[in-house]
């Protein structure tokens, strides 16, 4: 644990979730909890639920809960430290000097270090751009059009033609060959050591909250690769960053725009165009749209207008889409990119591209028809079948009609036409394909993938009933007299649930059972913190009748009880132990657990 507890419990006491998560989703008030869409996942139905009396959150749809801390951790992409430093600046509490254990301790001075010595060496390559040996670099980025005020805001800078420079330079700050290694700023090897980076124009790579974790190099002359990132070290993931976001985050814009490169993204800030990002050198993947998700509902992609950029573009969509970002394109012809356009047309044409860009779905049509000599029979009739089945992603009949409407209108194919061949090939696609609703509900139950063997589905029943116990405990506190000499913490196998229940029964011989305290316990950096709190909102089956609850609740019970003595039974060191165990086991046929609701 980083804080004590106590202090824990006090930030979280102090941060209201409800304001706290209000100031993120907007939240209606129905019945004792308050609804609204999930932050986490895309959805048009509210079913983010935030508990006052809990002061915990939970989705049903995609299951997602927690309380206000892990809230601000997944929601900002904080760190567990992080996330209490904020609610705690908020609430007025001032923080004790954090509690570490040994190996929290080694690991959060690590991550110091390595911050460190990144900053080290952006100030350091800052620092030789300015100097005579760093002539070329200064004049690459002043001749891309870049003021000095740019290049200090962004960091830029120069590594020099010597293939040991920075190395020599942090070993004279007093940094050891394995840290340097590890780094990602030198590469030492047997046949000796060199610069990850030289004769390069720098880009230091900043996380959300402007802190140095990587670099991003362009060479300057015939070298290759022409752009160069740092390797993946303990503070760069490129999967978990993106160029820019950590200006982008503050714009007051509703939309971002998304861009392939660092210079993208520098021309366009420096333009006024301040909510621009870019994904590191590498394909935009599901991590990035997520983490987009975070400070945005829309996407404008600003990629490159060549055959490339195209592609790319391509590959973005349906990843932005699943993940709930309602995606545009912008026309960039006859410019080649972001950076060219402002130099030729200027801020005010791009501001007018943007108001209008296009529509992600028409624009991959778009790109179907261009692909199609619609002059030609049998490539038209591709064209109308390409596009149909791409109509067939849209799983929700309503959204599909309107696209179909659209597509209609667009390309002035007849709208009766276009849906009757929708409809026909979602019947002939059969459930594998996202297509009207009215075809696929019991195909679709069928389709879905079984568990891998009788021992997986055996091993999830018990972890369900573990989960459903506890869930019905923090629910119901007199439960907890039906159970008694019956189930114990011990009771449950999985270590992590059973730390859980530990936790749940003390605080219920203490008096009171708060959920929201109880997770604080278990909340760091690894996010088991998840399963945990997944462990209060088990369903309940709220429309069960009081009958089939007592039912429910004793099945539930024994069913945990039968587990845990097969587990004993199994570990049993001698004969005694195991016909005591034995004896236990069929006693639970004549078990009678009768608990009275409401």
């Amino acid at each position: 644990m980083f804080y004590p507890e106590e202090v824990l419990e006090e930030v979280r006491t102090r941060s209201d979730i409800v304001d706290i998560i209000s100031g993120y989703v907007r939240l209606q008030k129905k019945g004792s909890n308050l609804f609204g869409l999930c932050p986490f996942h895309h959805e048009k139905s509210p079913s983010f639920s935030v508990s006052p009396s809990k002061q915990m959150y939970y989705c049903f749809g995609c299951g997602v809960s927690g309380n206000v801390i892990t809230f601000v951790m997944e929601y900002e992409n904080y760190s567990f430290q992080e996330a209490v430093e904020l609610l705690a600046e908020r609430s007025g509490i001032r923080l004790p000097k954090m509690e570490y254990s040994r190996e929290q301790r080694a690991m959060a001075d690590r991550r110091a270090a390595l911050l460190a010595a990144n900053k080290l060496a952006a100030n350091y390559f800052y620092y030789q751009l300015k100097q005579p040996q760093g002539k070329t670099g200064y004049a690459y980025l002043s001749g891309r059009g870049l003021t000095d005020e740019t290049i200090r805001r962004f960091g830029l800078g120069y590594a020099n033609k010597i293939r040991d420079d920075l190395y020599r330079y942090l070993r004279s700050k007093g940094y050891e060959d394995a840290f340097l290694k590890d780094s990602g700023l030198v590469t030492i090897e047997e046949r000796g050591t060199r610069d990850k980076f030289y004769n390069r124009v720098m880009f230091p790579i900043m996380d959300v909250n402007s802190r140095v974790v990587g670099f991003g190099g362009r060479v300057l002359g015939d070298g290759e690769p022409k752009y160069l990132n740092s390797p993946e070290t303990a503070l760069f993931d490129k999967s978990r960053n993106l160029y820019g976001l950590n200006y982008a985050r503050t714009s007051r814009e509703r939309h971002m725009f998304l861009c392939e490169g660092y210079m993208d993204v520098i021309a366009m800030h420096q333009a006024g165009f301040t909510n621009a990002v870019a994904s590191l050198g590498t394909a935009f993947t599901g991590r990035h749209a997520l983490l987009l998700k975070r400070y945005t509902d829309q996407v404008i992609l600003t990629f490159d207008s060549d055959g490339a950029g195209v592609k790319a573009a391509l590959r973005a969509i349906p990843i932005l889409r699943e993940a709930g970002l309602s995606a545009r394109v912008l026309d960039m012809r006859p410019c080649k990119d972001p950076d060219e356009f402002m130099k030729t047309l200027g801020p005010e044409e791009f501001k007018k591209r943007a108001g209008h860009a296009r529509n992600s779905f028409l624009f991959e049509i778009d790109v179907i028809r261009d692909g199609c000599d619609l002059g030609d029979p049998e490539q038209k009739t591709e064209f109308y079948n390409r596009t149909a089945e791409k109509l067939l992603e849209f799983s929700e009949a309503l959204e599909r009609d309107n696209y179909i409407q659209a597509v209609s209108r667009e390309y002035m194919i007849p709208y009766e036409d276009l849906k009757a061949l929708v409809n026909r090939l979602g019947l002939r696609a059969g459930p594998a394909a996202g297509r009207p609703e009215r075809f696929s509900q019991e195909e679709a139950q069928e389709a879905r993938p079984r568990p891998a063997g009788k021992r997986r589905e055996k091993e999830e029943g018990i972890r369900s009933s573990e989960r459903l116990l506890l869930t019905w405990l923090i629910e119901e506190p007199r439960l907890f007299d039906v159970i008694r000499g019956i189930i114990g913490p011990e009771d449950f196998v999985k270590p992590l649930y059973r730390a859980a229940a530990e936790a749940v029964f003390e605080a219920h011989e203490a008096g009171e059972v708060k959920p929201a305290a109880i997770l604080n316990r278990f909340i760091d950096d690894e996010g088991s913190y998840r399963e945990v709190a997944a462990l209060f909102h088990a369903s309940l089956g709220e429309s069960l009748t009081d009958g089939e609850q007592k039912k429910a609740f004793s099945e539930t019970v024994r069913r945990v009880k039968k587990n845990s003595l097969e587990h004993q039974i199994r570990r049993a060191e001698g004969i005694e132990e195991l016909q005591r165990l034995i004896k236990e086991q069929a006693g639970l046929a004549s078990l009678h657990i009768s608990p009275e609701w409401g």
